[in-house]
């Protein structure tokens, strides 16, 4: 049987359960929601890039001395913002596109029937958290990783601990199971996720960069039961 969470905050009680078909609607919703709430630090991001700041001041800065005129420079700097602007949401556009076409087009065959899970925070009838977990393919040699996905909190529910819950429920489905580590992905843009998983425990084990940021690989340990063996350490790669 999954265990649930059950848990009273100062402003509406919540509880977290598996992910039903019925939820589908509502699950799509707090993702998609989640991730464009990343454009707008994206685009803050962008304007802060040297190549970026050159391009702002470079080309007006042409302008005016190719035609004299201050607000023909005005005017292109507005344009290359909302350029700049439209940029910054592809990429999470695109991402949430690709994942609509993929795993959440079908939660259950994608998750529940593929050796993982996906739970749902619910508060007052309505889906306010979501996370996700598989097994890691090819883990390393002696190791059985879970990795955590799709974790995200509606605006409106954050502050309460949700999160913090719901990260709880993979790694206690994670030692149930008998995995060893369980892993993750995230960006330098997503400050709140990354102060969430070093808080719980886990480390940075790795990074790359994907056009304009990095992401973040990191990994926490679970604890095992044999007699002697360390509890609550943490991997390092």
């Amino acid at each position: 049987m999954p265990r649930f969470e059950t848990q009273k905050s100062p402003m509406a009680p919540y509880h977290i359960r598996q992910y039903q078909d019925s939820d589908h609607k509502s699950v799509v919703d707090v993702f998609t929601k989640g991730m464009e709430e990343h454009i707008p630090s994206t685009f803050r991001h962008m304007l802060m890039l040297p190549r970026t700041l050159l391009l702002l001041l470079g080309v007006p800065l042409a302008l005016v001395l190719v035609s004299g005129s201050w607000l023909l420079a005005v005017v292109c700097i507005f344009f290359l913002l909302l350029l700049l602007r439209f940029l910054a949401g592809q990429p999470w556009k695109e991402y949430v596109a690709t994942c609509l076409r993929t795993d959440m087009a079908d939660i259950t065959k994608s998750y529940l029937n593929a050796h993982g899970s996906f739970w749902v925070a619910e508060s007052g009838n309505q889906v306010v958290g979501i996370v996700a977990a598989l097994p890691v393919k090819d883990p390393p040699s002696g190791r059985k990783q879970l990795q955590l996905f799709r974790l995200s909190v509606s605006s409106q529910h954050r502050g309460q601990g949700i999160a913090k819950a719901l990260v709880r429920t993979v790694l206690q489905f994670a030692r149930d199971q008998g995995y060893t580590d369980v892993v993750l992905e995230t960006s330098t843009l997503q400050q709140g996720a990354m102060t969430l998983y070093l808080g719980m425990g886990f480390q940075k084990t790795g990074q790359r960069f994907l056009t304009m940021f990095w992401r973040h690989h990191y990994s926490r340990a679970q604890p095992t039961n044999k007699p002697g063996a360390p509890q609550d350490w943490i991997l390092m790669k």
